[in-house]
């Protein structure tokens, strides 16, 4: 099960945090590479520092997690209808 982080001080944390950024979807009809690919996903995540649309790590290509990790971009949040929490890649927690 994956830990809540986010109570009490956290230094690495709180400068991931600070990556936070009001984003606009960059493809809000879908994962901005299984668009180009034809490839299906499962759920999307949507970059908090730059508004890149990735399909989650149960998607087959996993992209949100592989940009996460590419451009350094900590933070996600869940980019499904009713849906509001926050992803931290690095410490593999919601935020």
């Amino acid at each position: 099960m994956a830990k809540v982080v986010g109570i009490g001080p956290n230094p690495a944390l709180d400068q991931h945090l600070a990556l936070v950024r009001e984003v606009v979807p960059r493809t809000p009809q879908g994962c901005e590479e299984c668009l180009i690919t034809g490839t299906p996903w499962l759920h999307l995540r949507l970059c908090l520092t730059c508004g890149h649309v990735g399909c989650c790590d149960s998607s087959p290509m996993k992209h949100a997690s592989k940009h996460a990790h590419a451009v350094r971009h900590p933070i996600a949040r869940s980019f499904e209808p009713g849906e509001t929490w926050r992803w931290c890649y690095v410490h593999q927690a919601y935020v």
